[in-house]
């Protein structure tokens, strides 16, 4: 799902139908109530009794959904109905029982949001496809059944509704960064459930074996004698290849169930560890000869925690070899049609295993990488290696001519990063 990028103030007031209130204020929170459920079934009762089967999605998400949680006590809820973009279906019937139109930004995920007749609501409207639903169910799951994850949650917005904001969707932006903090563990540890057939998958695939391992296996070069980290390990076939080559390798993904099919399988000659790359790893500064981090990064939002990261553990004249999806790829086979923003989308890898990365122009890939202080050596558009026609022909003839994955080799300069 996409976050929507921070709002200014125009931003904030072409959103909103009527002028935007301001708040000039800080944000009152309230203790969690047991009544919010109550009071979201009691809104959920009156909008299928004014939609009937134009509901095609009604739930309960935002704080107020999650027992234990603090917030404002407004009762944020999740409503699909089959085209939000045509109002006529579905507005005058809400409005007809007292909702109020409030928002409309249908160039941001074809959003309304709708306030109710008595009781404090946002209605969010969306329809299918959107990329907020399952943010907000991963969200939603991930801190009632961590109740850790909610506490951090609980920390960071008391810290951020004592500042004074000028509208409340400052504060609500300010949310972000530790809610895409929380989302990565939860897309993280949805691998856990199927590591084994994962592990399965990555072993035989042809664009896995036989085009993105060799790639950036040759981007690295020669490994002989040297420290790697294999950042986002996975299931450890690539960290196993790199220590094939004499290499000294360390794998870390954020997956505990990944980590334990890597260690059974290559625990032999290298190691692996549990860690999550967007937060301080337990490695030395200037201690790593390689970073190589194989479709990873496309699963995070933000790189440049992950990419600091990466320039701190690297010595100085140290690589970065990476991939991710090519942007021209995602673009055009998910149908997008504005290809310079950031989008969460969804997949099947393995077949019937949904997972979630982001898209990005290959300018916003570029340039996090230089944000981050690396110097770029190589962008590569690989092709696959000879093999490929006999294990797959017809996989071969598309992987030579479509782009599939796109290749950066980048050094670290010779002042690096401290953490």
């Amino acid at each position: 799902m996409t976050s929507q990028e921070a709002l200014n103030d125009a931003g904030i007031a072409s959103a909103w139908v009527g002028e935007a209130p301001k708040l000039e204020s800080t944000v009152t929170l309230a203790d969690y109530d047991p009544e919010w459920p109550k009071l979201f079934e009691r809104e959920a009762g009156r909008i299928r009794g004014v939609l009937g089967d134009r509901v095609l999605v009604l739930e309960h998400v935002g704080s107020t959904s999650v027992p234990g949680l603090c917030a404002k006590p407004i009762i944020d809820i999740l409503l699909e109905v089959p085209d939000s973009d045509d109002e006529d279906a579905y507005v005058p019937a809400l409005e007809a029982a007292g909702y109020r139109l409030v928002i409309r930004e249908p160039d941001w995920e074809k959003h309304r949001c709708f306030k109710g007749p008595d009781t404090d609501i946002n209605l969010h409207v969306y329809s299918p496809g959107n990329g907020q639903t399952e943010r907000y169910r991963l969200l939603r799951e991930r801190m009632r059944a961590h109740p850790e994850e909610r506490d951090l949650y609980v920390a960071k917005k008391r810290e951020l509704a004592a500042k004074t904001w000028k509208y409340i969707q400052n504060y609500a932006d300010a949310k972000t960064e530790v809610i895409e903090e929380i989302l990565g563990r939860a897309r993280a540890a949805q691998y856990d459930a199927f590591s084994e057939d994962y592990a399965e998958h990555a072993e035989k695939s042809v664009t896995n074996a036989l085009y993105d391992r060799p790639a950036i296996v040759d981007l690295a070069g020669d490994v002989e004698g040297k420290r790697v980290l294999d950042a986002g390990c996975a299931a450890g076939h690539l960290s196993a290849l790199l220590a094939g080559r004499g290499a000294d390798v360390l794998g870390v993904d954020a997956s505990a169930g990944m980590v334990a099919v890597a260690r059974r399988k290559f625990g032999d000659v290298a190691r692996f560890e549990q860690a999550d790359i967007t937060r301080p790893l337990d490695v030395e500064d200037g201690s790593i000869d390689v970073v190589t981090a194989s479709l990873v990064l496309h699963y995070l939002k933000d790189w440049g925690p992950a990419l600091a990261e990466f320039r701190r553990v690297l010595k100085p004249g140290g690589l970065l070899v990476f991939s991710v999806h090519h942007p021209g790829e995602d673009w055009r086979w998910f149908g997008k049609e504005n290809y310079f923003e950031v989008e969460l989308l969804e997949d099947e890898f393995p077949p019937g295993q949904r997972v979630r990365f982001y898209r990005r122009p290959l300018s916003r890939t570029f340039q996090a990488v230089r944000d981050a202080g690396f110097d770029v050596d190589r962008l590569v558009e690989p092709m696959p290696v000879p093999e490929t026609d006999e294990a797959d022909p017809n996989w071969a003839a598309n992987l030579r001519t479509k782009p599939r994955f796109l290749y950066f080799r980048a050094v670290s300069p010779a002042s690096p990063a401290r953490g």
